[in-house]
């Protein structure tokens, strides 16, 4: 199964493609979409829309896992990361794959087991799930794929073995 994790956002959205198969965890392939504050804002969302769906076509996830928003101070900066996530909310329906929203502690929860972990020891047990060599950069992509493991972890057996047992007979067709 391949879940593609997204750290919404408009300056930086991060987004990082796990495959999950026999509850082993592997890095598909992860990166970050950029816009420049001096574009016009509705330039920066076609840019975000158009960046999103070229990404949903490269790694074809079988479904998508996005960060819910949580702001605790700036108004401003909460109305525009919410306006770029509708438009990547619809790039994703576009593309057609289910879609799952996690808050902050339901990842650090899932990835950690500790819902009040420190971003470096979510970054590090995402490092260590994936057996990656680096951390990834910014910070916004090991964020996106803390998300993704955050749903394989969170999907039930009875949903994972019916999902192995679809993709199975679609494979031998």
């Amino acid at each position: 199964m391949v879940i593609l994790g997204i750290d919404p956002g408009y300056a930086i959205i991060g987004y990082g493609a796990v495959d999950f198969c026999g509850g082993r965890y592997s890095a598909k392939g992860y990166g970050a979409i950029y816009t420049k504050a001096e574009d016009d804002f509705s330039r920066r969302l076609e840019i975000i829309f158009d960046r999103m769906t070229e990404v949903l076509n490269i790694y074809k996830p079988d479904v998508v896992s996005i960060e819910k928003l949580y702001f605790q101070n700036n108004q401003k900066t909460a109305i525009g990361v919410a306006e770029a996530r509708g438009v990547i909310l619809l790039s994703i329906k576009k593309y057609g794959a289910n879609l799952y929203e996690y808050t902050p502690l339901q990842v650090k929860t899932a990835v950690t087991g500790y819902g009040q972990a420190h971003k470096p020891q979510v970054m590090a047990m995402t490092q260590r799930l994936l057996r990656l060599k680096e951390m990834p950069k910014p910070d916004d992509t090991a964020d996106a794929l803390a998300i993704a493991i955050c749903h394989c972890n969170s999907m039930g057996y009875q949903y994972r073995n019916k999902f192995i047992e679809s993709r199975m007979k679609r494979n031998a067709l």
